[in-house]
């Protein structure tokens, strides 16, 4: 059996805690932000929880390789 490799670009893109939430950061940060009121970019700094559905997926491409 081949060796599970981990999802290079999942693991650019989330971050698990020590807790072991995953994190993301949220959409809408990259562009056109003049228009975007001071509060909703304040928002949109914060990361993000990953929801639950997906989180078994995820610690699963995440895993290294052993």
């Amino acid at each position: 059996m081949p060796k599970q490799k981990t999802h290079k670009g999942l693991k650019k893109r989330v971050r698990v805690t020590r807790t072991g939430k995953v994190m993301r950061k949220k959409p809408g940060r990259r562009k056109l932000m003049s228009h975007k009121s001071g509060n909703r970019k304040r928002r949109l700094r914060r990361d993000a929880q990953v929801a639950k559905m997906f989180v078994d997926t995820i610690q699963r491409l995440l895993r290294p390789m052993s």
